[in-house]
């Protein structure tokens, strides 16, 4: 039996928790255990499950330690490791890279740190090739995978011409709504593009793509609003038959009572979806438009979920899987991802 890719966590956050989940649930993988600073009810809960814990500081070991049984410092744990997630938060990924390098080991960042920490950017279905054997790269954020995703699906189709986005984003994360965060408003970023166009371009660089964003005063999902110029005229079913070919991208319906983002977190809850988890790009196939070589949609983005198969996916590309179809679909396997949450046979002679 091939060797298993022994892989770490640092940070077990809202991302980190959910890469180690995942981890945990891959043939091809074995979770080593995971490291943090604090010993709140999130690492409490790994303890629980069995999954060792570790101290990425040496000044929080003590009170860690008081609290959760530690197996070590971050340097133990990375003497044992194939390669590390880090999914601490923006900015101190940037710091741990040369106690990654001195270790040896692989290193997958996350979309708060910048390109130019890596030189690499992924998305599997878009440049999983480029990352084959690489020492790091970077998963790039919830938004800028979902735009990676639809336009890609466009791209690949020879439809995309150019595209223009708007995307209405969630203040903050479910679990920290009584931090921070903004009420009964929405707040424009202060500048066009807003980062989710160029950060898409370090993924696919001939993209002409174009974003706008503002934050609105929800902790649900993201929402985004895409007009874009096609190569030519098309069909409705011709641009939805794009999307089906893309993975990662599920359709839904407002006729199926999906109309709003508190639907698709309701409809990953009765699916039995972990923590309601939506690891897939949700768009609305009956809100869809095509007027000549113009097209019109909208999806909807769970940023705590879309990106953890890419992080999955980097995982194997870094320690040398070259297959991309291969890792795509052991990942989506294990996770449960869908192209389609429901029957699609009652819908077909809506879309055509």
């Amino acid at each position: 039996m091939p060797k298993k890719v022994r892989v770490a966590i640092n940070g077990y956050g809202v991302i980190g928790k959910r890469i180690a989940d995942a981890v945990r649930v891959q043939p091809d993988m074995e979770l080593v255990g995971v490291s943090d600073v604090i010993s709140d009810y999130r690492v409490t809960a790994a303890v629980g499950m069995g999954i060792p814990i570790y101290c990425s500081s040496e000044d929080k070991a003590p009170e860690m330690g008081a609290r959760v049984p530690l197996a070590g410092g971050l340097h133990d744990l990375l003497h044992g490791v194939d390669v590390v997630v880090d999914c601490t938060p923006a900015g101190i990924g940037a710091a741990n890279l040369a106690h990654y390098r001195e270790h040896g080991v692989k290193a997958i960042f996350q979309g708060g740190e910048k390109h130019s920490l890596t030189g690499h950017s992924f998305v599997a279905s878009a440049n999983y090739s480029t990352a084959v054997g690489r020492d790091t790269t970077r998963v790039v954020s919830c938004n800028t995978t979902a735009t990676v995703r639809t336009l890609s699906a466009l791209k690949e189709a020879e439809l995309l011409s150019r595209a223009r986005g708007v995307l209405i984003r969630r203040a903050t994360d479910p679990w920290e709504s009584d931090h921070s965060g903004i009420m009964n408003t929405v707040v424009p970023e202060a500048r066009i593009p807003s980062h989710q166009g160029p950060d898409a371009q370090t993924v696919i660089p001939d993209l002409d793509v174009v974003t706008i964003a503002a934050k609105g005063s929800h902790v649900q999902n993201h929402a985004h609003f895409w007009t874009v110029e096609l190569t030519r005229e098309a069909s409705t079913e011709e641009v939805l038959a794009a999307f089906r070919a893309m993975p990662r991208i599920a359709l839904v319906r407002r006729s199926d009572g999906i109309v709003a983002l508190n639907s698709t977190q309701e409809l990953m809850r009765d699916i039995g979806r972990r923590r309601g988890d939506m690891y897939e790009v949700a768009l609305w196939a009956d809100i869809l438009t095509v007027k000549g070589n113009e097209l019109f949609y909208t999806y909807t983005v769970d940023n705590q979920a879309v990106v953890i198969p890419e992080n999955i996916d980097a995982i194997r590309a870094l320690t040398g899987e070259s297959s991309a179809v291969g890792s795509m679909r052991l990942t989506d396997q294990t996770l449960g991802v869908r192209q389609d949450f429901l029957d699609t046979a009652s819908h077909e002679s809506q879309e055509q």
